[in-house]
């Protein structure tokens, strides 16, 4: 608290890292949700096809709860959406053969291609918000990184950064 009994650790709002994350956090989902219009996906069913699709590049099945923690999304939440995309034939859940109670996650062709179509058009978007950090965005990254790992490691999750 402040000596005038106020709340806030800090004189102005623009100094609350919080408040300026939550404030370009809106900038950066407006600009996505714009991109992804035309092809009738929210944010959330993009990330969810997206990461299938770079996940699925190890040959190795993607479960249900491997693409929720990839994009850390909340496991239920993660469910619902997937389902939804299921219903709309862009991804197919299928029964583990090695664990009861996993689902594996597939493209469908139709999946395969909205994906394909949608990621360079997200990434065009993504180069155009952040263009004004120009040499500072790979800082900007491994901060960003650093701040997962750290999540990660609280948890006790295996660090990896999703790639190949």
């Amino acid at each position: 608290m402040t000596e005038e009994g106020e709340p806030f650790s800090v004189q102005e709002a623009g100094d609350s890292t919080g408040f300026l994350l939550l404030q370009v956090t809106m900038l950066w989902q407006r600009r996505i949700a714009q991109a992804l219009r035309p092809y009738h996906l929210t944010q959330v069913q993009y990330a969810l096809l997206a990461s299938l699709l770079w996940l699925a590049r190890d040959k190795r099945p993607v479960t249900q709860i491997t693409l929720a923690r990839h994009t850390k999304m909340d496991p239920m939440m993660c469910s619902q959406v997937l389902r939804t995309l299921e219903k709309a034939g862009l991804l197919q859940r299928q029964a583990s053969t090695t664990d009861a109670r996993a689902k594996i996650m597939v493209l469908t062709p139709a999946g395969t291609k909205l994906a394909w179509q949608t990621v360079p058009v997200v990434e065009a978007a993504d180069a155009g918000f952040f263009q004004e950090l120009g040499p500072e965005l790979k800082g900007f990254n491994q901060a960003l990184t650093r701040l997962a790992e750290a999540d990660r490691r609280e948890k006790g999750e295996e660090l990896t950064r999703g790639r190949r």
